[in-house]
């Protein structure tokens, strides 16, 4: 089944690439994230590298975003430093914004292709205690 396209939300893709572009300095802050909580407010994060597999920009995003009362997360967006463009989730981070937040919207892709996807994990796994 192909899901409809959904619209974008220009704003959050913005929203990450400042902080990608302003934050994003050296290895150890190489992705950018920005998320729209319900209540219509973005919160941003970048991610934080180390070799011991440190946190993605997505997984950052979802702790400031509690940090700020902020527990309904409606969409996210991942953004690459250097111009990089829009990244999508890896899996783990599927794995986690599916359990966090179950009808997330993702916004993926490049140029004309960018679109947001609710369906990140197809025929999931879903955690439960």
């Amino acid at each position: 089944m192909t899901e409809r396209p959904r619209p974008v939300d220009s704003e959050l893709v913005r929203a990450a690439e400042h902080v990608a572009r302003t934050r994003c300095h050296g290895d150890n802050h190489t992705v950018a994230a920005a998320a729209r909580v319900r209540d219509g407010r973005i919160i941003t994060a970048v991610n934080a590298y180390h070799f011991t597999g440190g946190p993605c920009a997505e997984l950052v995003v979802i702790g400031a975003a509690a940090a700020q009362g902020a527990y309904e997360l409606d969409t996210v967006v991942a953004v690459g430093d250097r111009g990089r463009g829009i990244l999508p989730p890896c899996g783990r981070c599927r794995q986690v914004l599916l359990d966090y937040f179950p009808g997330i919207e993702v916004i993926v892709g490049a140029g004309d292709r960018v679109r947001a996807v609710a369906e990140l994990l197809p025929e999931t796994y879903v955690w439960a205690d």
